[in-house]
């Protein structure tokens, strides 16, 4: 469950969902279908790789400040 509420912090981001709906707009006006959808494919891509480090920090930050917590417990 944890993991699921994680993805949504890039759908909260006012900010991301408006520079998205941009880019989507501009490619909109790209004549050539096929080079659209290759510019897409490879900016979802990207932005998936992004998000997968993204939430990997998440997880070491959240890791390591349980690990602090756990230590300053223990003193």
């Amino acid at each position: 469950m944890e993991k699921i509420e994680n993805r949504n912090w890039k759908a909260n981001g006012q900010k991301y969902l408006k520079e998205l709906q941009t880019f989507l707009d501009k490619a909109e006006n790209i004549e050539s279908e096929e080079l659209r959808k290759e510019i897409i494919f490879q900016m979802l891509k990207c932005d998936k790789e992004l998000t997968i480090l993204a939430e990997e920090m998440f997880e070491k930050y959240k890791s390591e400040k349980e690990k602090s917590l756990k230590e300053c417990e223990d003193d």
